[in-house]
């Protein structure tokens, strides 16, 4: 399992469109299981809508696990998202 942890820079914070983004990015790793926490939350990175309730902020650490046969890939290909997007 690979974990990545991220501090939210945006000033909207994980507002619709990066979640929006967000939930896509993860579902191109079909066979990794991606779960997103924010506080005592934790929701599956590919579903928007749990991405959205998350209601992370700026400032507020996201923490992604990255299970799967891809994961050492999956977890760089999100780390960058991350970086450019959040």
């Amino acid at each position: 399992m690979k974990t990545i942890t991220y501090v939210i820079q945006d000033p909207i914070g994980l507002h619709a469109r990066p979640a929006g983004q967000l939930a896509k990015a993860a579902g191109a790793w079909k066979e990794c299981d991606i779960k997103i926490t924010v506080g005592a939350k934790t929701v599956d990175a590919k579903r928007i809508m749990g991405v959205m309730q998350l209601g992370a902020k700026q400032g507020n650490t996201l923490t992604l696990e990255i299970s799967g046969p891809q994961e050492a890939e999956a977890a760089a290909a999100l780390e960058e998202f991350l970086k450019s997007n959040l």
